[in-house]
């Protein structure tokens, strides 16, 4: 009977947590990530010359307000990209990174590690299309497409570089940055 009540009770509580919603996409408050509830820290919209590319999402094990501490925390953190653009060829992606990897990290971005994780976007995105950037704490970067194992890179220095280039001094979008520390 007191297990029933308690499901009941967390079932009614989880759904007093509404997702959020930016550009018509549902931003979930909590994601699962290598058996781990990661909280929404998060969202922000990355534009390109006004046009709305993608909405970037940030979550992590605990609140993370400023780029240091996200910088500085080993925990579990994602990144999710929820593509708005009509088709964004990966070349255009994969440039950005590059873009990124050198504005913030520079001794990594001709690494073999970059190199390996930049490989693992062989298709174009289209609005609708979920991009997974797990960074876990062991150092291990996956990512998924649409749910869709891409492949995994381990590389604690990887792991920093990417969340550099939302985070870092030289953002790709400092607008996204703000979003996804939850300033905005």
């Amino acid at each position: 009977m007191k297990m029933a009540l308690a499901l009941l009770l967390t079932l009614a509580l989880a759904g007093t947590v509404c997702a959020t919603e930016i550009a018509g996409v549902k931003i979930e408050p909590t994601v699962a990530v290598n058996n781990q509830a990661l909280k929404l820290n998060g969202s922000g919209v990355r534009k390109k010359f006004m046009i709305k590319v993608y909405i970037g999402s940030l979550y992590a094990t605990k609140r993370l307000p400023t780029a240091a501490e996200a910088m500085r925390d080993n925990g579990d953190k994602l990144v999710r990209m929820n593509f708005l653009h009509s088709k964004i060829d990966k070349s255009k992606i994969t440039d950005a990174f590059k873009e990124g990897f050198a504005n913030n990290t520079p001794d990594i971005a001709n690494s073999p590690e970059v190199k390996k994780f930049l490989a693992l976007f062989t298709d174009d995105f289209k609005k609708g299309d979920v991009v997974d950037i797990s960074l876990a704490a062991n150092g291990t970067v996956t990512v998924k497409h649409n749910g869709k194992l891409l492949g995994s890179v381990a590389s604690q220095r990887l792991a920093t570089g990417v969340l550099a280039i939302y985070l870092g001094d030289r953002p790709a979008d400092e607008s996204l940055k703000q979003g996804m520390l939850g300033k905005e």
